[in-house]
């Protein structure tokens, strides 16, 4: 067993899949929040959960061309496509994996998961459409009896095909057993890889996993407190071929959300925002009414380069290099002219990503 960034683990070979979202370098394509299954556990969000809707990344999504556009964005060498699940709507994931395999190339990695709950046929048509890699994840109520389940002869299917085959769960306390139980079949079938999540709470699994007795971790992470002990009591207690792989929760966000959008904000920062070391942009904030008239003249007042500041229409605010906003305020500070700027202004940290979501705000006094 060796030990990879944050925590995670690994015996055996790490799935390709998993190589290109260490590197921030996979597009997450949610295909839609509709499911068949009903899993205590399931983290999907509010917004997402039980709607036939279409992310890229953090973007809701209208029509395809936005689709290749966030991948460009991202410089993306692959996709995972997720849901809900994917295989309730087989001719819409069928769609995407041609689509994305037609702008980028055969060598574009794409990686499917699924509940495995749809007909056999469904699988040669996956593999002829170009799909690299498929991954299943049974129900948690099948997995120490998983012989002559749907999800058991989808697999086995999977297997004869040119697709990797890897089965991905969480590592849910007090199932050790289970899961022991479960990856000597799937070793038996000759699948590939065994992925472990470590299990999260989120805004819709937070009910029923308290009611379960579960808690957190710690005061800084989301993750269920045994979920790591129990992920790699059952890789110390397997003699298996199949690869087993072990993924914090920390290394989602640490590592592979932080190199996904480190990738986008390079791609789309502006000349008056500062990528951070964590990806994030740095921007100076100010608010006021007239902001035409406000930018105009603050241009001229302190002969501010054009391409350092800005009016973004969506947030209705003016834009600048934070660095510039600071020099303002220091002037006037020292010049005790501070009536000359009566508006409100921050320096503003935010994602790159398209939701553009605020991580912190500090007011200049």
């Amino acid at each position: 067993m060796i030990t990879l960034q944050k925590g995670s683990k690994l015996i055996g070979r790490l799935p390709k899949g998993c190589k290109y979202c260490e590197k921030g370098a996979k597009l997450v394509l949610l295909i839609t929040g509709l499911c068949s299954r009903r899993c205590f556990y399931c983290p999907l969000s509010k917004r997402k959960k039980g709607k036939d809707i279409v992310f890229a990344d953090e973007r809701k999504v209208k029509n395809d061309s936005e689709v290749i556009d966030e991948a460009g964005l991202i410089d993306a060498l692959g996709a995972g496509i997720t849901g809900g699940d994917p295989m309730f709507v087989p001719e819409k994931t069928l769609r995407y994996i041609k689509l994305l395999k037609e702008n980028f190339g055969k060598s574009y990695h794409i990686h499917l998961y699924t509940a495995g709950n749809f007909e056999k046929k469904w699988i040669n048509k996956l593999n002829d459409a170009g799909l690299d890699e498929i991954r299943f994840h049974p129900p948690a109520y099948s997995w120490d009896k998983m012989k002559n389940t749907v999800c058991e002869k989808l697999i086995k299917k999977s297997l004869n095909t040119k697709m990797d085959v890897g089965v991905e769960i969480p590592a849910i306390p007090g199932y050790e057993n289970r899961i022991i139980v479960l990856a000597k079949h799937l070793d038996s079938l000759g699948v590939d890889f065994l992925n472990l999540n470590e299990l999260e709470y989120s805004e819709t699994n937070r009910d029923a996993l308290n009611r379960i007795g579960f808690t957190v971790k710690n005061d800084i992470s989301s993750a269920v407190k045994g979920s790591k002990k129990t992920a790699i009591s059952v890789m110390k207690n397997l003699d298996v071929a199949l690869a087993l792989h072990y993924c914090s929760s920390s290394f989602k966000d640490a590592v592979q959300l932080r190199n996904r959008i480190m990738r986008r904000a390079k791609n789309i920062s502006k000349k008056y925002e500062i990528i951070t070391k964590d990806g994030t942009l740095l921007k100076g904030v100010i608010q006021c009414k007239k902001m035409k008239t406000v930018m105009k003249e603050m241009i001229r007042n302190y002969n501010i380069p054009e391409n350092l500041i800005n009016i973004d229409k969506e947030k209705k605010r003016i834009e600048i290099a934070p660095w510039v906003l600071e020099k303002i305020y220091e002037i006037n500070f020292r010049e005790k002219i501070s009536k000359q700027l009566p508006y409100k202004c921050f320096i503003v940290e935010e994602y790159p990503t398209a939701d553009r979501l605020e991580v912190e705000r500090i007011r200049l006094k």
